[in-house]
């Protein structure tokens, strides 16, 4: 039997900031440094290069489609949709706020921190992540698909539905993750779970396996 790897915890730092930042507005393709960008309304930000910025505020949409986010703190931001497909992310962190839905779908992530954020909608659908933290967020449906994730954990943050098929993972940490359901046990191949949760999910693995259940 191959000894079994021990978990490693995901390797996540805050974002690196100047003292000081300039107002900055967003713009489509925009390259911006050591900026604040404040919302109001709907912000386009798609294929832009964004490096030791703040971003913060309030509107209806972000696009960060095909951006580039190095060492980004995003504060306190109450959006209805964040959209950051097939983006590039390293050291970057959402704290506060509430976002209706948050696409991180087809993106590249090194370092990413997602604290005390309520979101409805969570897409890491198809992405490659290396070291993200969730920690203290409600996030109503976590959708995961053809994810590849690695050392990522979760630690008092809530979901009510839990996508994981074709997911793969290793060093996946779901113990601080309390999830009504999960649509598919058999794609938590890799993920380390609680004895409790376990337990919770002891009838649906017995259903993936084949086994009647009676008494």
């Amino acid at each position: 039997m191959a000894a079994r790897t021990a978990l490693r915890p995901p390797l996540v730092s805050e974002p690196d900031l100047p003292d000081n930042l300039r107002p900055a507005a967003a713009r489509r393709s925009a390259d911006l440094r050591a900026a604040l960008i404040e919302l109001d309304g709907d912000a386009d930000l798609a294929h832009s290069t964004l490096e030791q910025c703040v971003i913060a505020g309030s509107g209806s949409a972000l696009d960060l489609e095909g951006a580039t986010m190095m060492d980004v703190d995003v504060r306190d931001l109450r959006i209805a949709k964040l959209s950051a497909r097939r983006s590039t992310l390293r050291r970057v962190r959402i704290s506060g706020g509430r976002i209706g839905t948050l696409d991180l779908s087809d993106s590249g992530i090194h370092e990413l921190e997602l604290r005390d954020v309520r979101i409805d909608y969570l897409t890491l659908a198809g992405c490659k992540a290396v070291d993200v933290r969730v920690e203290s967020c409600r996030i109503d449906a976590l959708d995961l698909p053809g994810a590849t994730l690695s050392r990522v954990a979760f630690a008092t943050t809530s979901s009510d539905e839990v996508d994981p098929r074709g997911m793969r993972a290793e060093h996946l940490d779901l113990r601080g993750l309390d999830a009504l359901g999960f649509l598919d046990v058999t794609a938590l191949r890799g993920a380390t779970l609680t004895l409790r949760q376990v337990e919770q999910l002891a009838p649906v693995f017995a259903v993936a396996a084949g086994i009647i259940i009676s008494d």
